[in-house]
C-alpha cells in the first residue's frame, strides 16, 4: 500500500522513539484521535507497526533494526542512561562493554574517567574511548559484522574467557515480563555470556523500548545481573521479581 505523508511522518517517528502514542500524534498533527487510530491500523495491516493499547510499536520479528536505526531510537532515554551508568563506575577500574547503541553512550560518558581498562567487541565503544589517553583498550578477535562493528563468534568468546573485570556493562535487544532478556544473535548471545562470567558486577544498560519488543534467544536473567539502568520503571510485578533477586532497578529519566 501507498502511504500518505503524514502515515510516512508517524512511521519516522515510531523508527526514532521505538513507539507512538495516539494522543501525542493527534496533537502533533492537529487531527482526530479517530484519524490516529486509522493511520495505526492501516499502518499496522501493512506490516510497518504493531497496535499497543494507546498506540503502536515497530513490528517485532526475528531480525534486529538496523544499526542506524537503532542510534537514532531513543537517543536521550540513551544519554541518560550512559550517564548514570557511568556515574556508577569508578575510576581505576577494569570494564567489560559489549554490543549495543546503549553500550556505546556508556563508553561516551567514561571518556573522562581515569586509569580504566576497557575490553570490548564492539568497534565503536572502542573508537569511542580513544580520546580518553587514561584508558587501556582491549578489542576482541572474532567475526566482523559490518552492520554495527560488533564482533562476535568463538574467537571473541575465548578473548573475553581471558579476563576478570570489575564491571560488565551489557546491552540486550527485548526485556520480556518474566525478566529474561533476549536477543537475536546466538552468536553475539555466547559472547555475551562469557562477558557475564567474568564480571564480579554487571550493568544492565535498556531504554524502555525493550520492554515492548520481542526477540528469539535467551541471554540470561535479570536475577543474573547486579543493577538496570532503564529510563523508565519496569513493571510492578517484574519490579517486585528483582526485588527479590537483589537486581538493583536505577530509573533514569531522558532529560527534556
Amino acid at each position: 500500500m501507498a502511504l500518505s505523508f503524514r502515515q510516512n511522518e508517524i512511521l519516522k517517528l515510531a523508527r526514532d522513539d521505538g513507539r507512538v502514542v495516539v494522543e501525542t500524534l493527534a496533537e502533533h498533527f492537529n487531527v482526530s484521535l479517530q484519524t490516529i487510530r486509522r493511520d495505526l491500523s492501516e499502518l499496522a495491516d501493512a506490516g510497518h507497526l504493531d497496535r499497543v493499547h494507546g498506540g503502536a510499536v515497530i513490528r517485532m520479528g526475528v531480525m534486529n533494526f538496523a544499526y542506524e536505526e537503532r542510534r537514532r531510537m531513543n537517543e536521550a532515554a540513551k544519554s541518560a542512561i550512559g550517564r548514570a551508568c557511568a556515574q556508577a563506575i569508578p575510576d581505576n577500574s577494569s570494564i567489560i562493554l559489549n554490543l549495543g547503541t546503549t553500550t556505546e553512550a556508556v563508553a561516551r560518558e567514561l571518556r573522562n574517567h581515569s586509569n580504566i581498562t576497557a575490553v570490548t567487541n564492539n568497534i565503536n565503544v572502542a573508537n569511542t574511548l580513544l580520546s580518553n589517553e587514561s584508558c587501556d583498550i582491549m578489542v576482541a578477535g572474532g567475526s566482523l559484522r559490518r552492520s554495527d562493528g560488533g564482533l562476535v563468534g568463538d574467537l571473541t568468546a575465548d578473548f573475553m574467557n581471558q579476563f576478570k573485570v570489575d564491571f560488565a556493562v551489557i546491552g540486550t535487544s527485548a526485556l520480556d515480563e518474566e525478566g529474561d532478556l533476549l536477543d537475536y544473535d546466538l552468536a553475539e548471545v555466547r559472547v555475551s555470556r562469557t562477558i557475564l562470567r567474568q564480571a564480579r558486577k554487571v550493568f544492565l544498560v535498556a531504554d524502555s523500548s525493550k520492554l515492548t519488543r520481542s526477540a528469539p534467544v535467551r541471554l540470561a536473567s535479570l536475577e543474573d545481573i547486579d543493577a538496570i539502568f532503564i529510563d523508565t520503571p519496569l513493571p510492578e510485578a517484574l519490579t517486585k521479581r528483582c526485588a527479590d533477586w537483589n537486581t538493583e532497578v536505577i530509573v533514569t529519566p531522558a532529560q527534556s
